[in-house]
């Protein structure tokens, strides 16, 4: 191997390993303030509908930042926007800290969750471009490891915010001192971000962000990442609640399924790029969908608690990929992969927030059980979505 392959061999692994960390930081950062919420509420003196109504503020922010975030890295590089969306989140989270903890002011902790959610969004646009570059000069699939990373830093966030909860750490001091790391690790790692080609940014400049939003090929890839998005979300969001009020079990037990298909959606990841090799994208994605709406009607009506557990371990299976499959696609082009992956995560995080209230108000109607049956519907027609993500060159 010649010097100049060897050296660009190193600054490619160096880019891989840093989007990995910033991946796992921006998890951290979210579950940091998600493991103190119980304190937050009761520090706070919120009721139930009072605390949802602050929580909107995080959602609110991320939703304002998700449209515009593919502009700012187009124009500034995606190492310079999840350096500052970074710092962003961090003052996000001690400003929500100090609301919750000290000042005990509902309008503050809302400022702090807007702005956490305004970092997370941009960072979260930034640092898929960046994963998605990685993985071309890899030429091989990456990206749902770095999904996995994100779901690590949330277990290690959840995991230091139960403990500090435990130990009594007062709130502000937990979100303040959760808040450097995340600012500093993510200056720093950045700086192994592979540079950005000329060519590619002479490109960008010349097109239009807006003009992806017209893309047929990037709206069908959105149309996926939706239902499979929502198929993630839903679970987050009622899978434990279903298993209590369908099979009428103790509130662990349903616990415990949230944890396996937590599990479950980390497995598939680490172990999705694997497949995503041998197979392609279409392929797996279908044989993803599969295994989701499979999973799903054995959820429902599986009976017995062994066979729901089957069924809850092919879900989080089935819904581990879509996502990540979806930026990668959207970043196939890379002169063009900021705007598009931003129209994809936008339409990603539109099911994560629509999901809770539809399937709140569904539940309501024909109980929460059987509205998980809408996921495995919704699957069928975004089916025919799966060829827009076809790699690049390959049939």
């Amino acid at each position: 191997m010649s010097t100049a392959a060897h050296t660009r061999g190193l600054r490619v692994l160096r880019a891989r390993n840093s989007v990995a960390l910033v991946f796992a930081l921006n998890g951290f950062a979210f579950a940091s303030w998600v493991s103190r919420i119980p304190e937050a509420r009761a520090g706070l003196g919120l009721t139930p509908g009072q605390l949802g109504t602050l929580l909107l503020a995080l959602s609110f922010g991320s939703v304002v930042a998700l449209p515009s975030a593919g502009m700012w890295v187009q124009r500034f590089g995606a190492s310079s926007v999840v350096a500052a969306a970074a710092a962003v989140d961090a003052l996000g989270l001690a400003v929500a800290g100090l609301g919750a903890g000290v000042v005990d002011e509902a309008w503050l902790t809302a400022v702090g969750l807007l702005l956490l959610g305004f970092g997370s969004g941009v960072w979260d646009v930034a640092m898929n471009v960046e994963g998605a570059a990685v993985e071309r000069e890899l030429g091989r699939n990456v990206m749902p490891r770095f999904h996995a990373g994100f779901s690590l830093g949330t277990v290690t966030g959840a995991a230091i915010g139960a403990a500090a909860a435990g130990l009594s750490v007062p709130l502000t001091v937990h979100l303040v001192a959760a808040a450097v790391p995340v600012a500093l690790v993510a200056a720093i790692v950045v700086r192994a971000f592979l540079p950005a080609g000329a060519e590619e940014h002479a490109i960008a400049r010349r097109h239009k962000p807006l003009r992806a939003w017209t893309e047929p090929r990037t709206l069908m890839i959105g149309l996926m990442v939706f239902s499979m998005a929502l198929t993630e979300g839903v679970a987050n969001d009622w899978l434990a609640v279903a298993l209590v009020d369908g099979y009428d079990v103790p509130a662990w037990v349903g616990a415990s399924g949230f944890a396996v298909f937590v599990t479950a959606m980390t497995v598939g990841r680490l172990g999705g790029t694997l497949v995503l090799d041998r197979f392609g994208r279409r392929l797996v994605l279908w044989a993803s969908m599969v295994m989701a709406g499979g999973g799903v009607l054995l959820v429902v009506f599986g009976g017995a608690l062994p066979l729901v557990a089957v069924g809850i371990v092919l879900w989080g299976l089935g819904a581990s990929l879509g996502f990540p499959v979806g930026m990668s696609a959207a970043a196939d082009e890379p002169a063009h992969s900021a705007a598009r992956v931003s129209v994809v995560a936008t339409v990603g995080y539109t099911a994560f927030l629509a999901g809770p209230p539809l399937f709140g108000y569904l539940g309501d109607q024909v109980g929460v059980l059987h509205a998980l049956l809408l996921l495995a519907v919704l699957l069928v027609p975004s089916a025919l979505a799966v060829p827009a993500s076809r790699e690049q060159g390959r049939l």
